[in-house]
């Protein structure tokens, strides 16, 4: 007969010598564990993580960087010679058009301004007299020298009456011929006088050359002093200025360099082996570098008939319809440009391809177990993914290049 303490005894005697040996022996089953582990991994392999052929729309785009710029700039100088007076804006200031920007002393001007309606004020003047005085005292003059006229023709023929039928003397006709005479030169004096002053007379078209001079001399002045005030010629933002208080200006020389509203252009240097996949009306979408996260469309508008030999590049311009608010003239973009797109490609990640740009590219796939070689024909290139038009179907998969497997490996495949 065993009594209960008796039976307890050897458990206890169990579980006292594990405490006393108890790292010598997790040591030993950690040995196991490790053994157990490292034989299973011989027999079976790594754990290799694996990519999958699916089937999805697939993108193949051109990445290239550039900048922004508006399609022309303006630039905004004096037409005269003048101190500035006072400079009316800031750069990166948005102005619209007719927009004071600077003013230049006009003291001057403003003289020869009033100088110039002074010679129209007389022209107009002088104008208004042949009107209103020397011609109706012209018209007047003529009257009496047709009624003088009359008066000296009838004597005349009285006195040649009386001369035939013996009564007057010979004398007398003479002195009435000579009346007559006078009486008409001065009725063609008259005649003229009327004429010159007149519409279309010389004293009056000289008078309304003069005057037409003397408002031209006007218009010519206003200009001038309108050219003291320069103004924004269309709306736009002023990305350069170059002139303070005080300077004098001359014509030719740029003071403000504005970039006119609307259309926006990014510029870029395409590698010169994509020259074939560009063409015009391609749509791209773009970010600015200082705003990666918020994107816009642009279409392609320009592409450079030459090459850049310094740089093996094309230069390809884009515009940007409806630019957003934060873009900047020369801020650095990057753009992708869409050139082709599939809805049911099978698609793969680049990263398991090898040798893509050879006319010979293979992935790692699995067979039995082991990695193995297999050849594929690719199609579209997206930025991190690639067609497989040959070589592999729909689910297979294949070992991405940085796993470090090599051919004939075994390997235990485990999809993401």
């Amino acid at each position: 007969m065993i009594l209960p303490n008796q039976s307890r005894f050897p458990l206890a005697a169990l579980w006292t010598g594990f405490l006393s040996h108890k790292w010598f022996i997790l040591a030993v089953v950690a040995l196991l564990a490790l053994g157990l582990w490292q034989g299973v991994r011989v027999i079976l392999g790594p754990a290799v993580v694996v990519d999958q052929v699916k089937s999805g729309r697939l993108v193949e785009t051109v990445v290239a960087s550039g900048h922004v710029e508006t399609p022309y700039r303006v630039e905004i100088g004096s037409q005269i010679t003048g101190t500035v007076q006072e400079v009316l804006v800031q750069q990166g200031e948005k102005v619209t058009k007719g927009q004071p920007l600077i003013s230049l002393e006009a003291r001057e001007l403003k003289a020869a301004v009033v100088q110039a309606q002074g010679a129209v004020a007389q022209a107009e003047a002088r104008i208004r007299q042949l009107e209103e005085l020397t011609l109706p005292s012209a018209r007047e003059a003529l009257t009496q020298a047709n009624a003088t006229l009359l008066n000296a023709q009838q004597t005349y023929d009285r006195t040649a009456q009386l001369e035939r039928n013996g009564y007057a003397t010979r004398a007398a006709l003479d002195e009435a011929q000579k009346t007559l005479d006078v009486a008409r030169a001065a009725k063609r004096s008259a005649e003229f006088q009327v004429y010159t002053a007149s519409s279309g007379g010389s004293d009056y078209v000289m008078a309304q050359t003069q005057a037409n001079q003397a408002r031209a001399n006007l218009d010519t002045a206003e200009s001038r002093l309108g050219y003291a005030t320069i103004a924004a010629p269309r709306d736009g933002v002023l990305i350069t200025r170059s002139v303070e208080r005080g300077t004098v200006v001359q014509p030719g020389k740029a003071l403000l360099v504005l970039a006119p509203a609307g259309d926006v252009q990014l510029v870029l240097q395409i590698d010169e082996r994509n020259l074939g996949k560009i063409a015009l009306g391609q749509k791209a979408i773009a970010s600015a570098d200082a705003y990666p996260d918020r994107r816009f469309p642009a279409v392609i508008t320009y592409v450079n008939p030459g090459v850049d030999i310094s740089r093996a590049s094309v230069e390809v311009k884009l515009t940007v319809a409806d630019p957003p608010d934060y873009l900047r003239q020369d801020m650095t973009v990057s753009v992708d440009i869409e050139i082709a797109a599939r809805d049911d490609a099978l698609v793969l990640p680049l990263r398991s391809v090898h040798d893509v740009l050879s006319g010979t590219p293979w992935v790692l796939g699995i067979k039995d177990g082991r990695a193995t070689q297999r050849p594929v024909k690719i199609g579209l290139r997206g930025n991190s993914q690639v067609e497989i038009t040959g070589g592999l179907a729909a689910d297979d998969v294949a070992i991405p290049q940085s796993s470090g497997v090599l051919t004939g490996q075994r390997v235990r495949p485990v999809l993401q």
